[in-house]
């Protein structure tokens, strides 16, 4: 799994990578087919300080996508909102990806 943790207007800190890391590994745990993770944290010039924290993140699973974005006054409780969402996502497509067809069962004549 290739984790990419970039900052925009926020210099990355290793306290705060490392924190990322912390919580994105709850997905690789869920769901081992994870190709590709990218994560950009940002600090926005907006009006309202409480949604001035954002984290957006990318997934690559084997076969789909995966998009998530939150946004926060503690750029921490955004990344921990963003883990959650991402946790929900990848469960929802685990289930829909296993294969749910059966066996037909043979008839004795």
């Amino acid at each position: 799994m290739n984790l990419t943790i970039s900052g925009h207007h926020l210099e990355v800190t290793p306290a705060l990578r490392g924190y990322v890391t912390s919580k994105l590994e709850r997905i690789s745990r869920h769901f081992d087919q994870v190709v590709d993770m990218k994560v950009l944290l940002t600090v926005d010039n907006l009006k309202e300080k409480d949604l001035r924290q954002r984290a957006e993140c990318n997934i690559h699973v084997k076969g789909r996508d995966l998009f998530a974005e939150s946004a926060h006054a503690d750029l921490y409780a955004a990344v921990d909102e963003l883990a959650d969402k991402l946790d929900r996502q990848v469960l929802r497509y685990k289930g829909k990806a296993q294969d749910h067809h059966h066996d037909t069962v043979k008839r004795l004549m």
